[in-house]
């Protein structure tokens, strides 16, 4: 792509040549013909052209992979089976009162979707990185408009198509209305591919990158959340009394591009002509602004140099070793735990995996508490959740591991290396169980079961330490680097299930005698002295992962090599 300074910068050059007086014929005939040639690229219309490639794409990819071509029509079927019964449902809503509050509210979730999906399955579609185009002498406004173009091919835009159309004819009433649903269903679609593109576009550094690739790691977390999210908004729209409390919301949301098109055939339908032309005027300017956006972010990211070009060229920090690193033990400790805490960080698998626990930790104990239907014991799933990260400790080091193997040299220096991994999940699995069980207690209103529900969750937290020690060091098994959603390598599947289920049916029979007991306090109805379970789970659970640990390091010493070939399939 050629940038707006390009032309000025070839004029400065050829200034330069000519005051030197190094212009010769041949010199001149190459450059007229460059230009020539730039001039006739230039003059070629590309939205043609990219519409063809798109197509091509879709039809290449295809090829070759029976996979592929099976979960590509798959996908294409469901999206219009899903479509058609969705449009159905819309179509069908016609006449009903509260058709435009559905439909509005409907055509805003479509455009959060439209914008956020993108930085979360950003491998879904190969144009979205359109640096690939930098080498081409292309413009910065027909490349939008050929881009924009080939963004409509596809199922997500069909998808959307169905939805735009089933919207308008549920709230298009005369002719007047149909006239503007033909006008707003497009806008529509127009509207959210727009604001795909311009989004994608902004973040295409972020898309490409190692953090890009966390985000789409994190994408079934998203799903995850958005379902109960979803299912709590169900149940409390039903119980306040149906689709009316929505209408303020909807009211505000009318106005907001683009869901402002179908608010458009819903005013031109009841009459308001004014608030219709205004709500018209507001969607083309906000799809112009878009563009505007794009065109711009596109411009800005053709001719700015690569932030790994720029990080090459500055020099090295001196990071040191202060602030929250210097806090930790010194020694063998220390080193393991920063190791594991930076894994948790930097590596992706084990970053969505710790953040799908702390989040789905929280959601179940806290969405049961503000549905009416929870228990202060909810927060032992939390705790549970975390849990599980101790199982299949060397797993995460994958071939790396030879190097942790060449210190150990006895049961000793794996008891130690055992620890401080258990001791890094600690530090943050501790506060977390307290948060989660002191936010429950305050959502349902019950603390004076806080202590007995604390003391049980660090219980179980140390039998899943202790579980979690040994699981590590007879059933390890890979994760593999490549694959967002592969976490076990081939032919290894059987021996990781078998030590997480393994490991949390001893978990419960460890936790036994505390569940037992505190069943018992609570059935005897002793709640003025079940605080006592506080400290017995502590203590419980100290001596739960000191046990753990010291069964587990022989077993470590003396299966170094079958541990390393183990972990090291991926």
């Amino acid at each position: 792509m050629t940038s707006p300074a390009t032309p000025a910068a070839g004029a400065t050059g050829a200034t330069g040549a000519a005051a030197s007086g190094a212009v010769t014929p041949a010199a001149s005939a190459t450059s007229a013909t460059s230009a020539a040639s730039a001039a006739s690229v230039a003059s070629v219309p590309l939205t043609p052209i990219f519409v063809r490639l798109k197509l091509s794409l879709l039809r290449n990819g295809l090829k070759g992979s029976s996979k592929r071509k099976a979960a590509y029509f798959t996908t294409l079927g469901f999206a219009l089976l899903v479509g058609f019964f969705v449009t159905l449902g819309l179509s069908m809503l016609h006449g009903n009162a509260h058709a435009g509050t559905v439909v509005v509210l409907l055509a805003a979730i479509l455009a959060l979707g439209w914008a956020f999906m993108p930085l979360f399955f950003p491998t879904g579609d190969e144009t979205l990185d359109p640096t690939r185009l930098v080498m081409l002498p292309l413009r910065p406004r027909p490349l939008v408009r050929a881009l924009f173009a080939s963004s409509l091919v596809g199922i997500g835009p069909l998808f959307t198509l169905c939805l735009a159309a089933g919207s308008v004819i549920a709230v298009a009433r005369g002719a007047a209305g149909a006239v503007a649903a033909v006008v707003g269903a497009p806008l529509l679609v127009l509207g959210c591919v727009a604001l795909a593109r311009a989004v994608a576009t902004a973040n295409v550094r972020l898309l490409t990158s190692r953090k890009g690739r966390d985000l789409a790691l994190l994408s079934g977390l998203l799903i995850a959340v958005g379902a109960q999210v979803a299912n709590f908004a169900s149940q409390s729209l039903l119980e306040a009394g149906g689709l009316s409390t929505l209408e303020p919301a909807e009211a505000v949301v009318r106005w907001l591009p683009p869901a402002t098109a179908v608010g458009m055939v819903d005013s031109v339908s009841q009459g308001a002509y004014g608030v219709a032309a205004a709500q018209l005027a507001l969607t083309l300017a906000a799809l112009a602004a878009l563009l505007w956006f794009w065109e711009r972010t596109l411009t800005k990211l053709m001719v700015t140099p690569d932030g790994s070009t720029i990080a090459a060229v500055r020099p090295v920090k001196d990071r040191g070793e202060g602030g929250f690193w210097s806090l930790l033990p010194a020694g063998r400790t220390g080193a393991t735990m920063q190791r594991t805490l930076r894994y948790v960080v930097r590596d992706p698998k084990t970053k969505a995996s710790w953040v799908t626990a702390l989040a789905i930790g929280l959601i179940i104990p806290v969405f049961n508490a503000l549905q009416g239907t929870g228990s202060l014991y909810l927060a032992c799933f939390g705790a549970g959740m975390l849990g599980v990260q101790m199982y299949n400790q060397f797993g995460q080091d994958t071939s790396a591991f030879w190097m942790v193997a060449q210190t150990i040299s006895g049961p000793r220096d794996a008891y130690v290396e055992l620890r401080a991994r258990a001791a890094a999940l600690a530090l943050v699995t501790v506060p977390y169980t307290v948060l989660v069980t002191a936010v429950t207690a305050a959502l349902i209103g019950n603390w004076s079961a806080f202590p007995a529900a604390l003391g049980l969750a660090l219980a179980l937290v140390g039998s899943m330490l202790c579980t979690g020690a040994l699981a590590s060091a007879r059933f390890p098994y890979s994760i593999p680097s490549d694959g967002a959603f592969k976490n076990v390598a081939p032919g290894q599947g059987g021996l990781a299930w078998m030590g997480i289920f393994a490991g949390l049916a001893v978990s419960a029979v460890i936790c036994a005698p505390m569940i037992a007991l505190t069943i018992w306090l609570n059935v005897a109805d002793h709640h003025d002295v079940s605080w006592i379970l506080l400290p017995l789970g502590v203590v419980w659970g100290a001596l739960a992962t000191w046990a753990g640990l010291r069964l587990a390091a022989p077993t470590v010493a003396r299966k170094l090599p079958e541990i390393l070939w183990a972990v090291s399939k991926g």
